[in-house]
């Protein structure tokens, strides 16, 4: 029982890792009138004057600078618009625009702030700047720097317009100042597929514990099948309405469904301790859990801007790359549990597959952190959790395998982890609601 103690306090533990300020893409246009190329940005601009390095970065509160990002967070209309005047030769001098090869000088325009409001939402703020070029021009690069996060833009005022997707710094391909480089169906459905199943792994915490909720309800496949397609058609459906602008939830009011996700995910863990098998009304509820997550992944997929003339194929990819996200979730669950599955199924105790369970509970988080380390810190952070959760989970299987009883894995594993998911579910109801 040791054992399942440290590896349900371990799972416990993964609650500390919630994010409590996301950072989204600046969205901007780039508009070309007679010899004058203007941009026009929308974004969190705080905390790129704060210094913040955006590269990565999930949540800002995680960056060494987030005390200066709450003080402009605060800061009134007017003296935010100082903040940013005075910073805006350092923003010029890491911005590059190229044309025919030449650089292009820029020069702020403008920049308009909203009021205050609560300053744990973010502020999205209009910054326009422009410059001239040069006589003949007929195309143009741009260079965003990386650590200014992600920059989705698009050429407006010409036929077929151009659409960027800025992201780790380096300049653009030359883009036609006339047009015709818009996105082409095939390209934006390849596109956005790694963005959803980035959205799942590793940004997608609360999405993976609520697919592991349905993971631990059962060991036959029917009833996870049936789950995750209720789940899948929900999602589906309110992804899609509410990116095609039939659905519109403010800004303001999102806490109130990321809030309901967080109590879903309690609802199902909680009812995989009272239940072992499918009943009839968890599908149903899982729908209209689904329904509520696909208006989670709409805002993602809205900050992240659609192309204009490839909606459809950017909406189909990234659907796909949240299928294939969580897919890969169940997956890497069922690799690890399959063992002590059918153990648990004969009623017999594997010493040596305890001791192995034992070993990557112990060894994955050091040994899996030195490669994810190169990718930098913020990689480190983002899938710091879901190693402790593969750790967690060994844990379990190892006190699973060390005894002999049947449906062990239901008793050490399954409720144990249901547990801890649901703990950490309801750390997020009272965050999301109260905090």
């Amino acid at each position: 029982m040791r054992v399942v103690s440290m590896a349900a306090l371990v799972w416990i533990t993964l609650a500390s890792f919630a994010n409590a300020h996301e950072v989204f893409p600046t969205i901007g246009d780039m508009e070309v009138v007679d010899d004058q190329i203007t941009f026009r940005l929308e974004g969190n601009f705080e905390s790129i004057v704060a210094g913040i390095d955006l590269d990565g970065l999930e949540d800002t509160e995680a960056a060494p600078e987030a005390d200066i990002y709450d003080t402009l967070r605060a800061l009134e209309p007017d003296a935010l618009g100082a903040q940013m005047q005075a910073y805006w030769p350092n923003m010029a001098d890491q911005i590059t625009v190229l044309s025919g090869g030449e650089p292009v000088a820029l020069s702020l325009t403008s920049f308009d702030v909203p009021e205050v409001g609560d300053v744990e939402v973010v502020r999205q703020s209009t910054l326009v700047f422009q410059g001239t070029l040069p006589d003949g021009a007929q195309d143009m690069q741009i260079e965003w720097p990386s650590e200014y996060g992600v920059l989705v833009l698009r050429q407006v005022g010409v036929e077929g317009g151009w659409d960027g997707y800025l992201s780790g710094g380096g300049l653009t391909d030359p883009v036609s100042l006339a047009g015709g480089d818009e996105m082409s169906g095939g390209e934006a459905f390849m596109r956005f597929i790694p963005v959803g199943v980035e959205h799942i792994v590793p940004l997608g915490l609360d999405h993976i514990l609520f697919v592991l909720g349905l993971f631990f309800l059962s060991v036959k496949m029917r009833p996870l099948l049936w789950q995750v397609t209720a789940f899948t058609a929900a999602h589906t459906v309110t992804l899609a309405l509410a990116t095609m602008g039939y659905v519109n939830i403010p800004d303001e009011h999102m806490w109130i469904v990321e809030s309901i996700i967080a109590a879903s995910i309690v609802y199902v863990a909680v009812e995989n301790i009272f239940t072992d098998g499918l009943n009839p009304w968890r599908p149903a509820i899982i729908f209209c859990f689904g329904l509520l997550h696909g208006l989670g992944f709409a805002s993602v997929l809205t900050a992240y801007g659609l192309p204009d003339g490839a909606v459809l194929p950017a909406l189909l990819g990234f659907n796909i790359g949240v299928e294939l996200g969580q897919l890969l979730c169940i997956a890497i669950a069922f690799i690890i549990v399959v063992s002590a599955i059918r153990l648990s199924e004969d009623g017999k105790a594997n010493k040596p597959a305890a001791w192995v369970y034992m070993a990557i509970a112990i060894l994955v988080v050091p040994l899996a952190i030195i490669p994810v380390s190169a990718l930098g810190a913020d990689a480190v952070e983002a899938y710091l959790p879901l190693l402790f959760m593969v750790a967690a989970l060994s844990g379990l299987c190892a006190a699973s395998c060390a005894v002999e009883r049947f449906e062990s894995y239901r008793h050490m594993v399954a409720m144990p982890a249901s547990i801890g998911i649901a703990l950490i579910g309801a750390y997020w109801v009272v965050e999301r609601v109260f905090l």
